[in-house]
């Protein structure tokens, strides 16, 4: 099966291709059956449910009458007539016999035309695309038209979406669709104590379940919802209204560290996404550190950011709060095209970018950076459910200089694309399955699960979606890279972990190959909610984590992690050298988490580059100082920009050091750039966590010391 996937998805057009036979031909259905476009998800149909000769065949919003409903019926040589349920005798039909592009299709009475005749060839996932016996041209929707009553037409064959087909009865309008064994479909019908027995289930599984392999994703329906989320471990609970307040939860949506006695430093790996909230009491807290966005909700009331202990940062992100955001023991926190009542409370580093009502006051007393504009972002992708019931993902556009949310004026910019266009990946499907869907021109939505891939994932087409629930996790086997994406415009990869596997990766995902040299400006790449994570599960072995190639990339939160507890970890276990490598020009990266990397941490190669918001915490374990020297230079600098850069730019910037396996380690510096006008770093700190190591100076030889004696050092400006 595997060959002929790949020849149908390559030979589009019968005997096409020189020396390759033509695909044969599939067997559709021998009864009657709908027809299905993939790129718009509507029915092929016949106009006013007519039976004439010249009677359009259209798209239109699918509705089990008989005008929807055909049979294949064969002919010979693989060929079939496809015949109407309003009048078996009438057929497709490619008006006046013609060969040419965009020929328009209609309903004719069958005459043994070659015109009147289509070979069904099979494509992956169980799509068809049907190419005409005469002109062997496609059927096609002119301009991958979306809309009803657009008539077909014959196109030379092309692979995408506009010519691809399902057959079979498509799920009634409203009908939830298969998103596989972890995802968890919740109505405002439902009995509210069904819905909190759910969300319980979950929860107990996952309170503790720091390295489990259970992923879940919480969905629900727009409408008003009574009850008590709590958050755990790979769990993302998702409104799916186009706007968060068509989904109101009354009652908390929170995360807790009761697990661990208060102490939210190891509270990774959950979100909460595109809710409304009406907390019990106006109160809510979210308890958090890496990995666990807080993104495009609106909390109706004031919520608290840590549990009594120490928490380690997070993410607010296209979010709305009408009351007080408190920010407790919070290290660093990045606020990210927000609207606020207010804000309380400070510790190291918290950023304010294109924020609403940021706190007042200056870094380091109190340390607060503020930039008042996001200058380009692009806003993640997110699955929801149309008036019509149907299931969309929607694709946000770009903004520049933005300020507060997309969502609170209205109706964000951007476009739907329907389910039908993703190929759902569930628990099973491998490596060869996701290639031969995305080859086909399919998107991708990856629902929670754990990935083991023996092949690179090959992401190679412009505008390509990868959208991940319940932080689906790929791990590749046998030193494979997981992802690599081509040099082209608006691919965008949101929510997913990428996990090392035991035998050592060059890297995890590469964006753009090496040497990328396009421009674009005008629709980046985007990557949303993506994790790197080599070792805490198990063994994990990469030299480089992510790998950014291509210009103009938008980093919207990542958090790239050499494990510094969990399983398999140690000097010599989880080797991994670099979290990020960035070597195209005008990157911008925003809540940019990079931790414990064996070598320079971040390493930025080209011009143009901006970062709002980086943490970072050195390795823990060099085992002495002859371990980690770089040359006759003490440990490696958290962020290197390299000597031929001439112009970047980075606000917000903590590096911290916990040297425990050996406290008289000393690192030399925090951050290495070269001494030029156009290189600018503003508001950094370093801190020695309890007094254990030393960060002798903050850049380069300005500032510090962070050690035993002071273990916070600040710097506003350099050069």
């Amino acid at each position: 099966m595997a060959t002929r996937h790949i020849l149908a998805a390559l030979v589009v057009v019968a005997g096409s291709l020189t020396g390759l036979a033509a695909p044969a031909a599939a067997a559709p259905p021998t009864g009657f059956t709908t027809v299905v476009n993939r790129g718009s998800g509507k029915c092929v149909d016949a106009r006013a449910a007519a039976s004439a000769n010249g009677t359009a065949v259209q798209q239109y919003t699918c509705n089990g009458t008989a005008a929807q409903s055909w049979q294949f019926q064969a002919t010979s040589g693989g060929y079939y007539r496809v015949n109407s349920a309003l009048n078996a005798g009438q057929v497709w039909d490619v008006t006046n016999v013609s060969t040419a592009d965009s020929a328009p299709i209609q309903l004719w009475l069958y005459g043994g035309g070659n015109n009147q005749q289509w070979q069904a060839v099979e494509e992956p996932g169980g799509f068809y695309h049907f190419v005409n016996r005469h002109s062997g041209k496609c059927l096609d929707m002119p301009g991958a038209a979306t809309g009803d009553s657009v008539q077909f037409q014959q196109y030379t064959c092309n692979g995408t979406a506009a010519q691809s087909f399902s057959l079979g009865t498509p799920p009634p309008t409203g009908s939830n669709p298969d998103l596989g064994p972890n995802v968890s479909i919740f109505d405002p019908s439902m009995p509210a104590s069904t819905i909190q027995s759910g969300l319980n289930t979950v929860f107990s599984q996952q309170q503790t379940n720091q390295f489990g392999g259970n992923r879940f994703a919480l969905l629900f329906k727009p409408g008003a919802y009574s009850v008590d989320v709590n958050v755990g471990f790979y769990t993302q609970v998702l409104g799916l209204g186009l706007l968060p307040d068509q989904v109101t939860i009354n009652g908390p949506v929170h995360a807790e560290a009761d697990w661990f006695q208060g102490n939210a430093t190891q509270n990774f790996w959950r979100g909460a996404e595109n809710l409304s909230v009406t907390p019990p009491g106006g109160n809510d807290r979210w308890a958090v550190s890496q990995a666990a966005p807080y993104r495009r909700m609106h909390l109706r009331g004031n919520i608290q950011l840590d549990d009594g202990g120490w928490s380690s940062g997070g993410l607010f992100a296209d979010t709305k709060i009408d009351g007080q955001v408190r920010s407790g023991s919070q290290q660093q926190w990045l606020t990210r095209n927000t609207e606020m009542g207010s804000w309380t409370g400070s510790n190291w580093n918290m950023v304010f970018v294109g924020a609403t009502n940021a706190p007042a006051g200056n870094f380091p007393s109190p340390p607060y950076t503020r930039v008042a504009t996001a200058p380009v972002v692009r806003e993640k992708p997110f699955l929801y459910v149309d008036q019509a019931g149907n299931y969309q993902v929607f694709v946000p556009g770009v903004r520049t200089n933005s300020t507060g949310t997309s969502w609170s004026g209205g109706n964000p910019a951007g476009a739907s694309l329907p389910l039908s266009q993703f190929f759902i990946v569930k628990p099973g499907h491998t490596a060869a399955n996701i290639n031969a869907a995305l080859a086909a021109g399919q998107d991708l939505l990856v629902t929670p699960g754990v990935y083991h891939l023996n092949d690179t994932i090959r992401v190679t087409r412009a505008n390509t979606v990868v959208l991940g629930l319940g932080l689906a996790t790929f791990i590749p086997d046998n030193g494979v890279t997981a992802m690599t994406v081509a040099d082209v415009d608006g691919v965008k990869i949101a929510g997913v972990l990428f996990d090392a596997g035991t035998v050592n990766s060059a890297m995890l995902l590469q964006v753009g190959p090496s040497g990328s040299t396009a421009s674009h400006a005008a629709n980046p790449t985007s990557l949303h909610d993506v994790y790197f994570r080599v070792g805490g599960a198990a063994v994990g072995k990469a030299t480089q984590s992510l790998v950014v190639n291509s210009n103009n990339v938008i980093g919207d939160h990542l958090w790239i992690w050499r494990g510094d507890h969990g399983t398999g970890i140690g000097w010599n276990s989880n080797t991994a050298a670099n979290g990020l490598t960035v070597n195209g020009n005008d990157v911008t990266m925003y809540g940019l988490f990079v931790e414990h990397y064996q070598q320079y941490q971040t390493v930025w190669n080209g011009n143009g580059g901006r970062t709002y918001f980086y943490q970072n915490e050195m390795p823990y374990d060099p085992p002495n100082q002859a371990a980690w020297m770089n040359g006759t230079t003490q440990g490696y600098a958290a962020y290197k920009v390299a000597p031929s850069v001439t112009t970047h730019e980075a606000w917000g910037l903590g590096s911290y050091c916990y040297f425990n396996v050996n406290p008289g380690v000393v690192a030399a510096r925090a951050f290495e750039v070269p001494n030029t006008p156009g290189v600018r770093f503003h508001n950094m700190v370093t801190v020695s966590l309890g007094g254990v190591g030393t960060i002798r100076n903050i850049i380069n030889t300005t500032g510090g010391p962070s050690n035993s004696t002071t273990n916070v050092a600040n710097l506003v400006n350099y050069p």
